[in-house]
């Protein structure tokens, strides 16, 4: 059995680490709130873009030039092409484009729960990770194993799994 000075170390990094990660935790949780709402318009502001493209393009290179994601035409004559994003003058082969986006700093939230490997954020994610492992671990290393708190925290901690599996299973 560990000593009581192995469980005050653990509880010393615990809160050490706890106050480090209260800034990451608060970034996280409002980019998180904020992806709640990523199909509704919530913070959400309207702009519109000119792209001058070739001219008569047909619908489905009108699709690859404006990369647009969920693209799609509404209707199409000799003059024109209409799409959910705005509308593509055949003759003169400008388009116009209005879509709706988070401002700057709420679009980088977003994006840090999009990161890749492929994106330098990855590494907040996966130093994020790594530390909330360690703090699974070390909330259960708080306490001395025979302590009476340490059983119900065993307690708790089981409801909390089940819940959360409960909710993956069922909730998706």
């Amino acid at each position: 059995m560990a000593s009581a000075k192995f469980h005050n170390t653990f509880r010393q990094y615990h809160r050490w680490m706890g106050f480090f990660l209260a800034g990451i935790m608060t970034v996280y949780a409002v980019s998180g709130i904020l992806l709640i709402f990523r199909s509704t318009d919530f913070m959400k502001y309207e702009y519109t873009t000119v792209h001058e493209l070739d001219t008569q393009l047909s619908t489905k290179a009108l699709e690859e030039a404006l990369h647009l994601k969920g693209f799609k035409v509404q209707a199409e004559d000799e003059q024109e092409i209409r799409f959910n994003y705005g509308a593509y003058q055949k003759n003169t082969g400008e388009a116009v484009v209005t879509k709706k986006d988070y401002p700057k700093v709420l679009a980088k939230l977003v994006s840090l729960h999009k990161a890749t490997t492929n994106s330098p954020l990855f590494i907040l994610n996966i130093t994020f990770g790594v530390v909330l492992l360690f703090f699974v671990v070390s909330a259960f290393l708080m306490f001395m194993p025979k302590a009476k708190l340490f059983k119900n925290g065993m307690k708790i901690a089981a409801g909390g799994f089940v819940f959360a599996l409960l909710v993956v299973i069922f909730g998706s």
